[in-house]
């Protein structure tokens, strides 16, 4: 007499018992949350963009300002430009970017040139 081979069955049966296993947390730990709605005020435009001095590898400078933003500046431009963009928008922020192969001494030298240009937090 032959019997049934329920080996097939107990492998269903396995494979759904893990499927269960793991849908079931996913199932129970969704809550339903109704978040509040603010509405946002635009910033002024002038007020998007900061002023950002770049130094990179070799220690040239560079700032996203100017007639050519892709060039690098000597100290006295960057200097003046800073200052020209500081008096006409007072509240500007100023953000340094440097090349991590830049030594610390080169970036606290153009944090100090800033602050002498009239930049109170960099």
């Amino acid at each position: 007499m032959s019997d049934i081979n329920v080996v097939p069955y107990i492998d269903v049966m396995l494979v759904l018992l893990v499927i269960f296993m793991i849908t079931t947390p996913l199932l129970t730990q969704g809550v339903k949350v109704e978040l509040p709605r603010a509405s946002a005020q635009l910033l002024p435009p002038d007020a998007r963009e900061p002023l950002v001095v770049t130094v990179d590898q070799q220690g040239r400078y560079y700032l996203n300002v100017g007639d050519h933003p892709g060039r690098p500046v000597d100290v006295d431009t960057l200097v003046t430009h800073v200052a020209a963009v500081l008096k006409f928008r007072p509240g500007t922020k100023v953000m340094v970017r440097a090349d991590e192969h830049v030594a610390y001494g080169t970036v606290v030298r153009v944090m100090t040139l800033l602050q002498g240009a009239g930049v109170p937090s960099v």
